[in-house]
C-alpha cells in the first residue's frame, strides 16, 4: 500500500485493486472464510462487550483504517458512499450466517471448535503484525475447515427451523460497529491523517486480536481485548508524526550536520568515506528490507 503496509491489506489490494474493493475485501472476508462464523458458536456475542470486540476486531479495525486512510482518495462524500455500499451487504450477511448457527451446534462438537476458532483468530493476529509470519502459517479457511472435520458429530445432526432472532441482531449489531468505525475514519479522515500511526495502531490491533483469542481460551477475561484495543488506539496517537521526516532531512543546524559534517573525521579512523557519507549506514543498520520486515515500522 502507498501508505501502510499492512501485510493482509498489501496482499489483497494486489489481488482486487481497486480503494473500494478492497475496502469490500477486507471488512467481507470474514464472512467468506468462516472467522465470524467460528465466532458465533464459539459464543463471542452474547455480551455487548463482545458485540464490539467483533465489530472493531474482526470487521473493522487496523485493516479498515489502513485501506480508507491510506488508499481511499475520494471526497467525504463519495468515501461513505462506498463505506454503506460494503457496510449494508455485510449486516445483511452476517445476520444471515447467524441464522444457521442452530443448525450447525448440532453438527460440531462446540468446545472442540471454539479451539479452532482461537488458532485462527491467532493467526490473523499473527499475520496482521508481520507479513512474514504471515507467509508460514496456514490460511484461515484452512484452520476453520480443520476444526469443522475434527468437531463434526454426523451422528447427532438436527436441521433446525426455528432461528435465534435475538443472535441474528447482535451478529447485526457487530457488522453495524464497523460501518460505523469505518464511517468515523471517514468523516475524521484529514485529523487522522495527521495524529495516526497507522503502522502502529496495526501492531496494537494485533495485540487485541491475539487477546480476542486467549479470551476464547478461557485465559483472560472475556472484555480484555476492547481494552488492549483502546491502548493500540492510544498509543497509535503521535501529532509530531507527520513533521518527523521533513525535520530528519532538514538542513537546520544543529540536526543533519552530525551526518554530513563529521562523516570525514570517520574516515580518518581508517573506515570506508562512501560507507560513512551514506546517512541510510550511518548508525543504522544497512539491510535493504528493514522496512518490509519491522512491522511497528
Amino acid at each position: 500500500m502507498s501508505s501502510s503496509r499492512h501485510p493482509i491489506a498489501l496482499r489483497l489490494e494486489q489481488q482486487v485493486g481497486g480503494a473500494t474493493r478492497l475496502l469490500a475485501t477486507v471488512m467481507l472476508l470474514p464472512l467468506v472464510d468462516g472467522i465470524f462464523a467460528a465466532l458465533v458458536l464459539a459464543g463471542a456475542l452474547e455480551t455487548p462487550v463482545g458485540i464490539a470486540q467483533v465489530g472493531l476486531l474482526v470487521f473493522g479495525g487496523s485493516a479498515t483504517l489502513a485501506v480508507i486512510l491510506a488508499e481511499m482518495d475520494q471526497n467525504p462524500r463519495e468515501q461513505a458512499t462506498s463505506v454503506l455500499a460494503v457496510g449494508i451487504p455485510l449486516i445483511v450477511i452476517a445476520a444471515t450466517e447467524a441464522a444457521l448457527a442452530p443448525t450447525i451446534r448440532t453438527v460440531v462438537d462446540i468446545p472442540t471448535f471454539e479451539r479452532f476458532a482461537g488458532l485462527v483468530i491467532l493467526a490473523i493476529a499473527a499475520k496482521t503484525a508481520s507479513s512474514t509470519i504471515g507467509e508460514y502459517l496456514p490460511s484461515p479457511g484452512i484452520i476453520i475447515g480443520l476444526g469443522f472435520v475434527a468437531s463434526l458429530q454426523p451422528n447427532q445432526i438436527a436441521f433446525v427451523v426455528a432461528h435465534d432472532v435475538g443472535l441474528m441482531l447482535r451478529a447485526a449489531a457487530a457488522a453495524g460497529i464497523a460501518v460505523a468505525f469505518a464511517l468515523a475514519v471517514v468523516a475524521l479522515q484529514p485529523y487522522l491523517r495527521r495524529i495516526v500511526d497507522i503502522d502502529r495502531f496495526r501492531f496494537g490491533s494485533a495485540v487485541a486480536l491475539g487477546t480476542l483469542a486467549l479470551s476464547i481460551f478461557h485465559v483472560v477475561p472475556s472484555n480484555a481485548p476492547l481494552g488492549v484495543f483502546a491502548i493500540a488506539a492510544l498509543l497509535a496517537f503521535d501529532p509530531d508524526g507527520e513533521n518527523a521526516p521533513a525535520d530528519a532531512s532538514s538542513d537546520t543546524p544543529g540536526d543533519t550536520p552530525t551526518v554530513s559534517t563529521d562523516a570525514p573525521a570517520v574516515s580518518t579512523d581508517g573506515g570506508n568515506d562512501a560507507e560513512s557519507e551514506d546517512p541510510s549506514t550511518y548508525g543504522y543498520p544497512s539491510e535493504d528490507s528493514t522496512e518490509e520486515r519491522a512491522p511497528w515500522l
